[in-house]
């Protein structure tokens, strides 16, 4: 024991010279300000369980651009829209790199997906595939049809769940219609199914896992010397969960193989059979495939669930004047208990504001995803050093109190004489992104989420359930990789009559 205790020691001091002889060096550079560093941890005893919130409030102290020593990673945190333009727009190819969480080498993911992939051929290559397959607007206009099957599948749901007053998880039937969106556009096929819960909580869960081990602050990130131990088990167990979506993708792909061996499947148009085609000419192979499909079935299904629950409770919370407004504007524009399409959209002012207004306050991802530096590079001013990993702070830019006016009220009037959007442009929202990093799968959401949101508010009355007064609800959140409310949004439906 005592051997044990002396080498411990032995590792501390020589973890704590290294240290030293570091921030030695880098004494003649500028670097960002932030909190003196502890000796081995840095300043990780300051994140806390909600790191997004506990880095903005210490930005409030060192500024928009402030350096952490999170043990042996230098990270550098962004939490000002002037900043984040230069990091995501004017200075994006510096900053475009990944920073590789070590959970992201759980079954070879970071070797295929578009999301860790640095920039070059490979990342292009998936990035074109996703913009000529998926998400291209010819596309997505094709597949309108998908979108408002679903939705009129989650009002049926709905009303079924009210006839026996059976309270409904909105964040759940979100992330079903959601799932089942994805895999009939990927696959022609539902695979979670409202009306039979288990499976569907079981995807469910199985994908939050993935975000929530992904976004536990990890000892072997910032101690790489300690990725051979995984003291966590962080990367064991996403490693579980990566397993089996790629078994059930690889299990798809298989399946429809198998139906083109049979000569079963050439009336398939669907996004496999695409990626099949190019299968067949060498541009794309079977583990690229099946990590895509991972990356936008948990990218996809996650954010939009809890963009979707989260705009649901803020507009709940506010029954007598936000939802008050919002039912107005659609029995004016479509109808009272109608379910809205995606030509109502554009004349939907309010609701529009309302899912802006969301994105504000609750952005899908606090951090954005990590990019990391490989030179020195000048930032305002200051230099990131080489090997910086680099965190911008979306949900603290959507509360600066410099950029917004009463900045934790939910109040979508605040866009309606403005150009503000989401889209990457305006850097005082960014709840997707900006720059060529940016959530690929933006142009989807932005059509899925206004009609589930202003289905479900224009079809029905809701109550919460247990008969909890909706100014009482609890809007508290839980840390991720994705944020998500911490008390699931249970609500009773009532049908609108038209």
């Amino acid at each position: 024991m005592e051997i044990f205790i002396i080498s411990l020691l032995c590792i501390f001091l020589a973890f704590s010279l290294l240290s030293i002889q570091r921030n030695r060096g880098k004494a003649v550079e500028k670097l960002p300000p932030g909190p003196n560093p502890l000796p081995i941890i840095g300043n990780i005893h300051q994140l806390g369980k909600q790191p997004h919130k506990s880095v903005a409030k210490l930005a409030q102290v060192y500024g928009p651009i402030m350096r952490l020593e999170l043990g042996r990673k230098t990270t550098i945190v962004i939490s000002s829209s002037t900043a984040a333009r230069q990091v995501l727009q004017k200075q994006d190819l510096a900053f475009s790199t990944r920073a590789l969480p070590d959970a992201a080498h759980a079954c070879n993911h970071s070797k295929s997906s578009v999301v860790w992939l640095p920039v070059g051929n490979q990342w292009r290559s998936i990035r074109k595939i996703l913009s000529s397959y998926i998400f291209t607007s010819n596309k997505l206009d094709a597949n309108q049809h998908l979108r408002i099957s679903k939705v009129q599948e989650l009002v049926e749901y709905c009303n079924k769940c009210s006839e026996s007053g059976e309270a409904i998880d909105i964040g759940h039937a979100a992330f079903q219609t959601s799932f089942n969106l994805l895999s009939k556009t990927i696959f022609s096929k539902d695979m979670a199914d409202l009306y039979h819960s288990t499976d569907s909580k079981e995807l469910k869960d199985l994908v939050w896992n993935i975000m929530l081990e992904a976004g536990k602050p990890n000892l072997v990130d910032y101690f790489p010397i300690l990725s051979c131990i995984d003291p966590q088990g962080i990367k064991r167990r996403i490693s579980v969960h990566f397993g089996k979506l790629l078994k059930l993708f690889d299990g798809m792909l298989n399946e429809r193989l198998e139906l083109k061996r049979l000569g079963n499947s050439d009336d398939n148009t669907d996004v496999l059979e695409q990626l099949l085609k190019l299968l067949q000419t060498n541009e794309i192979d079977k583990p690229h495939i099946n990590h895509l499909f991972m990356d936008l079935f948990a990218a996809g299904t996650d954010t939009t669930s809890n963009t979707l629950e989260w705009a649901m409770a803020e507009v709940l919370k506010n029954s007598e004047t936000v939802l008050a407004k919002a039912k107005a504007e659609l029995t004016q524009v479509i109808g009272k208990g109608k379910i809205v399409e995606e030509a109502n959209i554009s004349k939907l002012k309010y609701l529009s504001c309302i899912v802006k207004e969301t994105g504000r306050l609750h952005p899908p991802v606090p951090f954005l995803l990590p990019r990391q530096v490989v030179e020195d590079v000048e930032l305002c001013g200051y230099t990131i050093p080489k090997n910086s990993q680099v965190l911008v702070n979306a949900w603290a830019i959507g509360r600066d109190p410099i950029l917004w006016k009463n900045p934790l009220s939910f109040q979508p009037e605040r866009f309606m004489d403005s150009e503000i959007d989401v889209y990457g442009h305006d850097f005082e929202l960014i709840p997707f992104g900006a720059g060529r990093r940016k959530c690929p799968g933006l142009p989807l959401a932005m059509r899925m989420l206004p009609i589930m949101l202003g289905s479900l508010i224009n079809c029905f009355d809701w109550k919460l359930e247990g008969g909890i007064a909706t100014n009482e609800l609890d809007m508290e959140d839980k840390f991720g990789l994705t944020l998500a409310k911490f008390h699931p949004l249970r609500a009773v439906a009532t049908p609108v009559v038209p």
